[in-house]
């Protein structure tokens, strides 16, 4: 399905759920405007029908892609006039509410009479866009599309599939994939050996990123030691009779058993193949599969026998990647991309036919722009070489090729796999995730994107709809997260709940979005790699990546009173056209600009505004104006010079999410911002004392971020307020409480009730509390993450935090260093991913043991110890213990230690590292050693490297 009908269905969703609105009781005194809504509504939603028809059109007709695109700017049209009456209603009928019945009457009196202008124009407008709907409904008759669409959806012709060269391919024009090659092989050599049951292994990543070419290298390799192979392809749209009739065909069989292959169904089909394998030692590869239900259909017909049977699955998507990895001898590979020397070597032989650099030096910078945008893909990077080779060898023609990838990626044979590829992933997807993806095209190269500010803009923007009584916060987060299972973006910060707080768009996939999202009018970008727009319709989002003085003179004619986003990547906005223009904004995104204090005086203009960033730029002072955005949702103000806010601020009673950095002054009447989930930045010892107070009335508030400059004890009424406060929002909806300072009180330990609902809290402070708080108990059933500061820690404290059930991650700083040792039972923290035990004075710290069983799911170790808190040559941790275990970082410390036990110490650690059966990733950091030996710790890491054992820094 093209990107026009996914960008038209974004536009669709939105309006009709506000023409419903307008529909509700609440308006049901727009008699005659009513009717015509109601028309409007009914004629936009037959077209939303034969939309969905459409959208089986992988490639749609140019009639269709243009009836397509008047329907989408007719509905963003719609929409701007509706929005545009509502807030007129909204703004006269919000005013002087009273219960008083004769009041009441001539308050609706003096409204009919406010509202008649609004009424007429709305109706007058109506009218206009109600004859434009009409003539797109008779163009879709007229141009007869519903025929075109059953001609072109009974084309079979199909472009041929670029990955079937790699089946092809000679061993000695491959790059990069020894490495990964032989370490499978090895994997199922010894695993082979060890185990009979039939194992798989999934390889998962990203679109080109040679995922059929590696599992058909390990194919090579492998196939001599199995009775029988196959490879077969699976593809988006399965024929399940066809992929099991060419494995079978791939198997030598015996007379007769083909007979009547022709009539046989699935269910024949599977039968038979169950049949010959079930005794025989095979080896398939399953190229390509798309969902999880396609495995499942596919598994079936392979015996779960004992004779070391194999099964290699590459897939796109990490979800599908993971089921087919059920047994603990399954393994999941991760595809990763060609590093920096293996893709110039590729580069250069396909260019210049040699392994070595042939590239002359006056290219050496251009070519290294152009491989970095390949990002390690190399299909990305044989594509663009071979769009090079036809071109002279000089810079200027490569300067070309590197700024114009994205075009090309539409206008070149020689581009045509790679686009073909990504297409694949990008028309696998459903229309909701295809404007998602489009809209990250609003993003410079490289740009590291958060999840929750992306997921709010997509709320803003009018993307997400409710599904099944979810937020709409869930629901757009389940879509980031979806992108990232289907490998088109690449999560970045993996937190402690393994879940990604951002992401990242390859460079390719971002050309490849940026050249839809422009050619279909849903983005327009300014100064950066792609600059095609589209004159003859409105801007609808527009995305200005380089301010410069030829920035005026673009936007000159454009009119931009439809502008429904506005995002500015730095500089200076002295060029930008004033924000007045801008009538309709939902989203403005200042992110790093310069300038701002003056040119947001008209803001107030911009009363459908639900997202404002103002971060990373150099505002020291918010306009007053700003209180009349009263759509206003989320507010970013983290690193500016921002403090205080205005008298006004707190009138913005729709606002959820306010973000600084830890000097914002609470306003006072916070309490009335009752719709506030996210607060963080809040300097309390700055704050007043009734607002530290009012911040117990936020009911809704759930991640709140506070920092203390001064100790509260100062002001003992601010410190009681503030414990008042904590206490409230305990019994309410807060999940999330962030504490940093350098002057905490004891407050801390008198926090009660237990806050129920708390899954994270952290304390950067420079404050200990004296013992666990009593509010740290198993009763708090959500605490996954607890990162906590004490002057001591004793085994029943470790038995507390043990009985946590769902703690996934757990920081524990001690000050001053425990005296004696600790020992982690084989019971409690059944859950923990993560344990950190640091020591605040860095002189060491407890001689930490782990019994057998003990923390049986954790991954990451990060503990301190000091050599003479052991007995002499007596080094025993129990590292060897714990079994899922991943890294380990171990900080020594030897100070007054004899060499001999330090060195001891030092082999005692890698010894149990090595006995771990999952081979953890080892680091040991030396802190104020005195005599020992860092070339031997050298000379032993590097002997452990040649026999493939653990890894230390």
């Amino acid at each position: 399905m093209d990107a026009v009908v996914s960008v038209s269905h974004g536009a669709l969703g939105p309006l009709l759920g506000k023409l419903s609105t307008l529909l509700a009781d609440k308006y049901a005194c727009l008699k005659g405007v009513r009717r015509e809504i109601h028309s409007l509504r009914s004629e936009l939603s037959n077209m939303q029908a034969a939309l969905h028809k459409y959208a089986s059109l992988e490639d749609p007709d140019i009639q269709v892609k243009a009836w397509i695109t008047e329907l989408r700017e007719l509905a963003y049209d719609i929409e701007d006039c509706i929005d545009k009456f509502m807030h007129q209603l909204g703004a006269n009928g919000e005013q002087h509410r009273t219960s008083n019945s004769i009041e009441d009457f001539f308050r609706k009196s003096i409204q009919r009479l406010k509202t008649l202008g609004p009424r007429h124009n709305i109706a007058g407008e109506i009218e206009e866009l109600k004859a434009r709907v009409i003539s797109v409904r008779d163009q879709k008759n007229s141009y007869k599309l519903d025929d075109i669409f059953c001609s072109s959806s009974s084309n079979t012709n199909a472009s041929v599939d670029p990955r079937l060269a790699t089946l092809f391919a000679e061993e000695n024009h491959l790059v990069g994939i020894d490495g990964p090659r032989d370490e499978l092989v090895n994997w199922l050599d010894a695993e082979s050996r060890l185990i009979k049951c039939r194992k798989v292994l999934s390889i998962v990543g990203f679109g080109g990123l040679g995922k059929t070419t590696l599992a058909n290298e390990v194919y090579r390799r492998v196939k001599v030691y199995f009775d029988c192979h196959a490879f077969v392809s699976v593809s988006q749209k399965p024929d399940f009779k066809n992929i099991f009739k060419d494995i079978i065909y791939n198997m030598p069989t015996k007379d007769g058993f083909l007979k009547d292959i022709d009539t046989w169904n699935e269910k024949k089909f599977i039968e038979k193949l169950r049949e010959l394998l079930v005794d025989k030692r095979y080896l398939v590869i399953i190229d390509d599969v798309w969902s999880i239900s396609a495995w499942k259909a596919i598994t079936v017909a392979f015996p779960e026998n004992d004779c070391s049977s194999t099964i290699i699955v590459t897939t796109r998507v990490s979800d599908v990647g993971w089921s087919c990895c059920l047994n603990g001898i399954d393994r999941n590979y991760q595809m990763e991309p060609l590093s920096e020397v293996h893709s110039r070597r590729l580069f250069c032989k396909r260019i210049f036919s040699t392994n070595e650099d042939g590239c002359p030096d006056i290219l050496q910078e251009v070519s290294t722009d152009i491989l970095k945008k390949c990002g390690g893909l190399p299909l990305a990077i044989i594509s663009i070489s071979g769009l090079l080779a036809n071109r002279p060898v000089i810079k200027e023609e490569w300067e070309k090729v590197k700024e114009s990838i994205g075009f090309a990626l539409d206008k070149n044979q020689n581009l045509e796999g790679m686009k073909i590829i990504l297409s694949l992933s990008f028309n696998d997807l459903p229309n909701y995730l295809k404007t998602c993806l489009l809209y990250l095209s609003i993003f410079p190269e490289d740009c590291i994107i958060e999840r929750n500010m992306v997921v709010w803009r997509w709320i803003a923007e009018g993307f997400i709809s409710e599904d099944c009584g979810q937020k709409l916060e869930d629901v757009a987060e389940s879509y980031f997260y979806e992108l990232i299972n289907k490998s088109l973006v690449q999560p970045v910060d993996i937190g402690f709940d393994g879940k990604a707080r951002a992401c990242r768009v390859h460079d390719i996939m971002l050309e490849f979005i940026s050249s839809k999202a422009t050619e279909e009018n849903f983005v327009t970008l300014l100064g950066g790699q792609t600059r095609k727009t589209k004159s003859h319709h409105y801007v609808r989002r527009l995305s200005i990546q380089d301010t410069n003085n030829h920035l005026s003179t673009l936007l000159a004619n454009k009119n931009l009173c439809h502008v429904r986003s506005l995002h500015c990547f730095g500089g200076n906005i002295i060029f930008l056209p004033q924000l007045s223009r801008f009538e309709v904004l939902r989203v403005l995104d200042f992110h790093g600009s310069q300038g701002l204090e003056q040119y947001l005086e008209n803001i107030d203009k911009l009363f459908q505004l639900e997202y404002l960033s103002l971060c990373c730029s150099n505002i020291s002072h918010i306009p007053t104006q700003i209180a009349k955005l009263q759509n206003l949702v989320t507010l970013d103000l983290r690193q500016t010079c921002i403090e205080e806010f205005p008298t006004e601020f707190c009138r913005l009673i729709k606002l959820q999410h306010l973000l600084g950095d830890r000097m914002l002054k609470l306003p006072d009447g916070i309490g009335n911002m009752r719709n506030l989930q996210v607060l963080s930045g809040i300097n309390i010892s700055s704050s007043s004392a009734s607002a530290v107070a009012e911040l117990g009335e936020l009911t809704s508030l759930r991640d709140l971020k506070i920092s203390l400059s001064d100790k509260l004890s100062k002001c003992k009424t601010k410190e009681e307020m503030l414990l008042a406060s904590l206490c409230k929002l305990s019994s309410y909806k807060l999940q999330s409480l962030h504490i940093i300072d350098h002057s905490t009180d004891d407050f801390l330990e008198r926090w009660f009730p237990i806050p129920c609902f708390l899954r994270l809290f952290h304390m950067i402070t420079d404050y200990y509390l004296l013992q666990l708080p009593k509010w740290v108990k198993p009763s708090l059933t959500k605490m996954a993450y607890l990162s906590i500061n004490l002057r001591e820690i004793k085994e029943e404290d470790m038995e507390t935090l043990g009985d946590l059930p769902a703690l996934l991650s757990l920081e524990i700083w001690l000050e001053p260093d425990p005296k004696e040792q600790l020992t982690v039972q084989s019971t409690g923290f059944l859950f923990l991913k993560e344990f950190v035990l640091a020591c605040s004075d860095h002189n060491g710290g407890p001689y930490l043991t782990f019994e057998k069983g003990a923390m049986p799911k954790l991954e990451k170790l990060e503990i301190p110890f000091h050599v003479l808190m052991a007995e002499p040559h007596d080094f025993y941790f129990g590292i060897n213990n714990l079994q899922h275990l991943k890294e380990v970082e171990v900080f020594i410390y030897c100070v007054g230690a004899e060499d001999s036990d330090a060195e001891a110490a030092v082999a005692a650690i890698r010894s149990e590292a090595n006995a771990n059966p999952n081979h953890p990733r080892l680091a040991i950091k030396e802190a104020y050693v005195e005599e020992i030996s860092n070339k031997e710790c050298d000379d032993n890491k590097d002997a452990e490297d040649q026999q493939g054992g653990v890894t230390d820094n």
